[in-house]
């Protein structure tokens, strides 16, 4: 899975061994929670959904203040879902 959520808090550099320069970004990335899972059962594929800082009830809309309280968490600001393998092949029994 390739899934990361954060926000950009910068530029830098970062010096290498032969004193060359790098440019970098400053990503501030967590902490992510998972707000809702899919599965291929019930929905027909596997995914995950992710959840990156916490937002005041006011800026978000009815159905998403619903869909955090069946999650049992506070409302986030982002929500990123990705699909992901079926969870079988995490245990080395898929093929």
């Amino acid at each position: 899975m390739t899934l990361i959520l954060g926000r950009k808090r910068g530029m830098t550099q970062v010096f290498e061994e032969d004193g060359s320069a790098l440019g970098v970004t400053v990503v501030e990335a967590g902490p992510c929670v998972v707000s809702q899972v899919r599965s291929m059962d019930v929905d027909g594929y596997d995914a995950i959904q992710l959840g990156f800082e916490d937002a005041r009830d006011k800026v978000i809309r009815k159905p998403q203040r619903g869909h955090f309280a069946k999650a049992g968490m506070t409302p986030k600001h982002h929500l990123a879902r990705q699909r992901c393998p079926p969870p079988d092949t995490f245990l080395g029994h898929g093929t």
